[in-house]
């Protein structure tokens, strides 16, 4: 569906929902994901944002746009503040041909694999983002769970080897090419299952392009965006998810596309482990299966994404590399499980 398609498909509803005066001038797609497709819709009303599931067969959870929308209410009621308000959701696909929601846009800088053009931004900036970034997290991880409803959110009892399980299951659905170290980190995850995990809420998707800062004088967090895979479970494992986006300098090139944490002066891996075990006393003797882990499902996504694009589902030009994202996450992998290095 092109945008003009999309425009006169959704104007309807929206009249419906917001008044006959209300009027869609322009929609233009935001470009800068990998999966969900997030669009900006400038109105005589202000702008919004739509999120609806990406082109091609439905994959999972992560693409339940209702639940997304449901996330962020839970959110909002448990009083949580760095959240984009949550407008209206609809899972008639007679409108747009797929489930959506729309949510208020948070004016601010995010940052992408690479800065805009005309901004620098020094090493004192990343050094402060960099410690934002992880006690943004380590709140997240820290909410009361309870008293605030966001427990049914998930099962926490089981998470680690459901995921292990789950991400095993969802690459060999998706899998192209025969990528032996994929294999093995697999088998290896799954023989090295911790044998105690903590409860938290998380993020499962937290990386410096899913966060709305301030402007580039202050790396101030006002929004983590993309809550698609949140959930309550084990906060390591979100820990581990956002390691493997955390690229140094000497990673493989094109994992640097997820990240920008290898500009200079944001942490190292180690300085991000070393900041959460101090900040939450938790205990880190399995970060090298979490850190594995976070590696492994990144690659399956990239290969999810690789997959569709293989079908015919999208004519990005960067989703035809991502084959090779897959095959340096599982290397990557693999290294780390040899060497015992993050």
């Amino acid at each position: 569906m092109n945008l003009e398609d999309l425009k006169m498909k959704l104007s309807p509803y929206l009249k419906e929902q917001f008044g006959s005066d209300f009027e869609i001038r322009e929609i233009i797609q935001f470009k800068g994901g990998y999966s969900n497709l997030t669009y900006l819709l400038k109105t005589n009303q202000g702008e919004l944002v739509l999120r609806r599931p990406p082109l091609g067969k439905k994959i999972s959870k992560a693409h339940d746009m209702t639940r997304e929308f449901q996330v962020l209410k839970s959110l909002e009621k448990a009083g949580y503040k760095k959240i984009p308000k949550a407008i209206l959701s609809s899972e008639d696909e007679a409108i747009i041909e797929v489930p959506f929601f729309i949510m208020e846009k948070v004016e601010g800088l995010i940052l992408r694999n690479r800065l805009p053009d005309g901004i620098g931004l020094d090493k004192e900036f990343f050094s402060h983002l960099s410690k934002n970034c992880l006690d943004s997290l380590i709140e997240l991880h820290q909410l009361e769970l309870e008293h605030s409803g966001l427990s049914v959110l998930g099962k926490p009892d089981g998470y680690v080897e459901r995921q292990v399980l789950g991400w095993t299951e969802r690459y060999q659905r998706a899998k192209t090419d025969e990528i032996l170290a994929m294999e093995a980190t697999s088998d290896w995850l799954k023989e090295n299952l911790p044998s105690g995990s903590s409860v938290g809420f998380i993020h499962n998707d937290y990386k410096y392009d899913n966060i709305v800062l301030k402007n580039t004088d202050e790396p101030k967090i006002k929004a983590i965006l993309d809550w698609e895979m949140a959930t309550v479970g084990d906060p390591l494992m979100d820990l581990g998810t956002t390691l493997a986006y955390w690229t140094e300098p000497n990673d493989p090139e094109i994992l640097k596309n997820f990240n920008l944490t290898h500009a200079s002066g944001n942490y190292s891996r180690q300085d991000v482990i070393n900041y959460y075990s101090k900040a939450t006393g938790s205990n880190m003797e399995d970060i090298l299966f979490y850190y594995a882990f976070g590696i492994f499902k990144v690659g399956v996504i990239a290969q999810q994404i690789y997959q569709r694009y293989q079908q015919g589902f999208g004519q990005d030009p960067r989703f035809a590399a991502l084959i090779h994202a897959v095959k340096a996450c599982g290397l990557l992998s693999k290294n780390a499980i040899k060497t015992g290095k993050i």
